[in-house]
């Protein structure tokens, strides 16, 4: 009997180590092997550091084993590394000791996050998980069913210069139209995309940069479809049905082409005739007032969370007006404009004009000011997008292979690397950003849909 055990452990190792090494009297162990006593045992390795050497290996008088830990002491201290700095950002191996994205300088004594960082005795320090005592189950869970990044990325702003992105699958890869385009629109809530062009055709995807799947119906409101028509179209998706309405009573205009749509979405805004603007009802479809301009009207856009509305036109002037009063609050310079947009947070708002220029207003303020002017376009502003974040906006224009342009906000800088090289872009009409930021859907004359990822934006 007592030959077999020996060689069960030569060849499995000892089932009945004793709690502490050196310490406890190795025949007593023995005897209790041999006559069964010893059932079960506690290995403290699971929840504490031990060490081999005898002068470490003291417990306090307070400690026990169900709840305190130990750690094993330096045996020596270097006093130059607490003045020691070191940059973690730029050798790879120490990368992975950064507990934000944007931390690069740490002191060298704290270069294991408290230890060594082959130490497992920092495990707890860094959020590493612990194998020996598995105290940490539910953490570890957690990480296995998120596949996010597990270092914590920072919320800092863009910056400008370049432009990190990358190419994806077309968003209309699946079903291309067959003529222009003239509107992208990704639904604010998820990730599908709204394609429509001059076929005749509404193409719906689910955007997933890798099939960007074709999908026959989504749970929305409703759609709104003008074109060169005194009339337009409802469609309502839930109940897979389209209603005309129109002409609208007591006017004539002939066609309701161009117009923007409330946040809310309450209130549709036509452009109409002689610097009329058309305030139509979403729910009843029905006129409920106008707002007049001195000039013809040729953009829209909607202000402080839809409480205002700005347009211009003709005359030269960018009109802000109140919703409620239907009246004009303020009016700015702004020259030969054809395209408008604001900032989803209302901080800015831009003005475009046939020249190329491009005026760029702070929100907040009243509207007698330009902020930043840009000027390095010639050809004609169709279409303006700011991002959710407002930290990019984005220039159209028809007339050009590739002019779309984008530019860094607050700096109002373009992006260099854009539109990147050896890449054609043919004439883009419009684009859109996804609800996150990290998509961006561009369309062009081909029918086709671009879509980039952009790097620095971690949700779609």
């Amino acid at each position: 009997m007592k030959e077999m055990k020996r060689w069960e452990n030569v060849l499995f190792g000892s089932l009945y180590d004793s709690i502490e090494f050196g310490k406890e009297d190795e025949e007593k162990v023995q005897d209790e092997a041999e006559t069964g006593s010893a059932m079960y045992f506690v290995d403290p390795s699971a929840n504490s550091m031990l060490s081999t050497n005898e002068d470490d290996a003291q417990f306090s008088e307070e400690s026990d084993y169900e709840g305190e830990t130990w750690q094993k002491k330096p045996a020596w201290v270097d006093e130059e590394e607490e003045n020691t700095i070191v940059n973690i950002a730029k050798v790879n191996r120490l990368r992975k000791l950064r507990k934000e994205e944007d931390e690069s300088l740490i002191s060298a004594d704290s270069r294991s996050r408290d230890g060594d960082p082959h130490d497992e005795s920092s495990d707890e320090e860094t959020g590493a998980v612990v194998a020996r005592g598995h105290e940490d189950v539910e953490a570890v869970d957690d990480i296995l069913r998120t596949d996010e990044d597990l270092v914590v990325k920072s919320s800092a702003k863009l910056s400008p210069g370049l432009l990190e992105f990358s190419r994806l699958v077309d968003a209309n890869a699946e079903d291309s139209s067959n003529g222009p385009i003239n509107s992208v629109q990704f639904h604010r809530n998820a990730q599908f995309l709204l394609v429509a062009g001059l076929d005749r055709r509404l193409r719906f995807f689910q955007i997933d940069g890798k099939r960007n799947t074709k999908i026959q119906s989504i749970f929305l409101e409703g759609v709104i479809i003008a074109g060169r028509r005194k009339f337009f179209y409802s469609l309502d998706l839930v109940k897979a049905k389209v209603g005309k309405i129109g002409p609208l009573v007591g006017r004539e205009e002939e066609s309701l082409e161009f117009f923007v749509v409330l946040p809310d979405p309450s209130t549709i805004a036509f452009v109409g005739n002689e610097g009329y603007i058309l305030l139509v009802s979403s729910k009843t479809k029905e006129l409920i007032g106008t707002l007049k301009m001195n000039g013809t009207v040729r953009s829209l856009a909607f202000a402080n969370g839809g409480k205002q509305l700005l347009s211009s036109g003709g005359d030269g002037q960018v009109y802000h007006s109140d919703l409620i009063t239907r009246m004009s609050i303020h009016k700015a310079r702004c020259i030969n404009d054809t395209a408008l947009c604001t900032s989803p947070d209302g901080a800015f708002f831009a003005a475009g004009s046939d020249s190329g220029m491009v005026n760029n207003y702070n929100g907040e303020i009243s509207l007698i000011k330009a902020i930043k002017a840009i000027e390095n376009r010639t050809t004609k502003v169709d279409f303006m997008k700011f991002n959710n974040g407002a930290q990019i906006l984005a220039i159209c224009s028809t007339v050009k292979k590739n002019s779309l342009k984008l530019i860094h906000v607050p700096s109002y800088n373009v992006f260099s690397n854009w539109p990147p090289p050896n890449r054609n872009l043919q004439y883009p009409r419009c684009l859109d950003f996804g609800p996150g930021g990290g998509f961006m859907a561009v369309e062009n004359a081909a029918g086709k849909v671009l879509l980039y990822k952009l790097h620095h934006y971690h949700h779609v």
